[in-house]
């Protein structure tokens, strides 16, 4: 079997979209976790500028500047006087004091560069502007640090990227290659099954997942026709040996009317043999015929709600006249009234229970009993065929179903052994519970239906 690039793979793919969303979506959250983040430095700095500005006006008096002024060169002399921004200017923009000259900024916060005040390098200041008496003072900090903050986080969030994209594509890769390991096992059943190894089944994790529980029915699936299949070789089998003796016997009854039709001699009686003999022979393949055409489940179309009560109600009053000529006794245990309906296909559902009811009819000796009888089990119809005649072994009675099937002793009376076969195949398309038990002595068939809900029309 070729095996699915894993590359091409379902499986592959949903890792692969699904890793690609987590990407997009650890990208747009540590975006916006680094936009709060900055506008959260950004607004304490402002407030540490804001602050550094209360400070050094705190020193001043009106119309004494000494104090201002050696707290403004004192501060100019700072180890980190090259982040801060000092400035005291006259009106006519002259520095008093400070390490910049800032004479035309507006009240309150702005931003400005290095070249901007007179100071060296690139940086960009943070600073607060207002008056001092007539003069103004300018004081700020770099953002520097802040900068190199935020580069450190931005930094972390592409490495975490970074290791999210590989994690994602490895673990969805070793994921992907797990699944489609699974599925691998899907296709490699369904070459075998292919290839006639229908005892092949999907292999269970055990983990009961969507995978799981896809393999369970098809290996439900694949027991089913494996059931078929083996129906139909035994199926096969069983015409070639059972159909094998009446061909047979319409082949010598021919060759007979043949020759007493050469010697002049009557035929009537040889032909009417042969046309019985044809007539068993068609009823046998028409009997399969219908088996297949009710396994293959197209009667399911026709269901509607059946009076399963009415329907063995007729079935008992028309042959307890034709137990009553073979020397037996048939009754139906009728319940109390009440709505007693199925879903099904009446015409089916009768064929069911004259199958039953015949087959305990030619198969009982003379003064057996033959009861049919119907009760509710809460959701479910039980309705039982039982007699008191001979029965079946209890080793028989799954073969009993097997078409053309028939015990040794059922040998010598009518029929072809498919009216079990049949009433299987018309209770599995029902969903009915069919089982076959003691009756102490004799049979007793039991068959189990869901009720139905709807009223008959």
């Amino acid at each position: 079997m070729r095996r699915a690039s894993l590359y091409r793979s379902t499986p592959f793919r949903l890792a692969l979209a699904f890793g690609l969303l987590f990407i997009l979506g650890f990208l747009i959250s540590g975006i916006i976790t680094y936009q709060y983040l900055k506008r959260e430095l950004t607004g304490a700095l402002d407030t540490s500028v804001t602050e550094m500005y209360a400070v050094t006006t705190s020193n001043y008096a009106p119309n004494d500047m000494e104090d201002l002024v050696a707290a403004i060169e004192a501060y100019g002399k700072h180890p980190a006087a090259d982040e801060r921004v000092f400035s005291l200017v006259d009106p006519s923009g002259r520095r008093i004091a400070g390490n910049a000259t800032v004479a035309h900024l507006a009240d309150g916060l702005a931003s400005v560069t290095a070249a901007d005040i007179g100071m060296p390098g690139n940086s960009v200041f943070r600073v607060f502007s207002g008056p001092v008496g007539q003069n103004r003072l300018t004081v700020g900090r770099s953002l520097s640090e802040t900068d190199d903050f935020e580069d450190i986080a931005l930094f972390s969030f592409a490495w975490v990227a970074v290791l999210t994209i590989v994690f994602a594509a490895v673990g969805g890769t070793l994921l992907a290659n797990r699944a489609q390991r699974r599925l691998d096992g899907v296709a490699e059943t369904m070459v075998d099954i292919s290839n006639g190894r229908m005892q092949a089944r999907i292999p269970l994790s055990g983990r009961r997942d969507d995978i799981d529980l896809l393999a369970i029915q098809i290996n439900d699936a694949l027991e089913r026709l494996s059931s078929l299949v083996e129906s139909m070789r035994q199926v096969s089998a069983d015409i070639a040996h059972d159909l094998k003796t009446p061909l047979n016997r319409l082949k010598m009854t021919i060759q007979d009317a043949m020759g007493k039709n050469e010697r002049k001699e009557p035929i009537e009686d040889l032909l009417a043999a042969a046309l019985e003999e044809s007539d068993q022979i068609n009823a046998t393949f028409e009997a399969l015929l219908r088996i297949s055409q009710i396994e293959a489940g197209s009667r399911k179309a026709r269901f509607h709600p059946v009076d399963l009560l009415g329907l063995m109600t007729d079935i008992a009053e028309i042959y307890a006249d034709v137990a009553e000529d073979n020397g037996q006794f048939l009754s139906f245990a009728a319940p109390s009234a009440g709505v007693w309906l199925v879903s099904g296909d009446r015409e089916l559902l009768i064929q069911l229970f004259v199958n039953l009811v015949e087959n305990a009819i030619n198969h009982c000796l003379s003064g057996t009993r033959i009861t049919l009888s119907l009760l509710m089990a809460a959701d479910r119809l039980v309705a039982t065929v039982s007699d008191t005649g001979p029965g079946i072994p209890e080793t028989e009675r799954e073969r009993v179903f097997r078409r053309l099937y028939r015990l040794d002793k059922s040998r010598s009376t009518p029929g072809s052994g498919l009216g079990l076969s049949l009433v299987r195949a018309i209770a599995d398309l029902h969903d009915a519970d069919l089982a076959l038990a003691d009756n102490h002595p004799g049979l007793m068939v039991s068959l189990s239906m869901a009720r139905a809900n709807t009223l008959v029309q």
